[in-house]
């Protein structure tokens, strides 16, 4: 894997894991007024979470074929 790609992949898993870590210190510390919002964030988390671990699959796969 380049050097260009490989700081964008670790550019984006640094924002997944920046927004997942935001949301879950809104949910600790009870910023949802409402089930709805509850909800909503767990879903951000969620979708966040799944990307993440699509990036670093993603990631392996590539390494994995460089070293082909």
């Amino acid at each position: 894997m380049d050097l260009a790609t490989l700081n964008i992949m670790e550019s984006l898993r640094d924002k997944l894991r920046t927004d997942m870590n935001n949301f879950t210190d809104d949910l600790a510390n009870g910023q949802c007024t409402s089930f709805e919002q509850y909800k909503e964030l767990c879903a951000l988390i969620r979708g966040r979470a799944f990307a993440e671990r699509h990036l670093i699959v993603l990631a392996e796969n590539l390494e994995r074929a460089d070293n082909k």
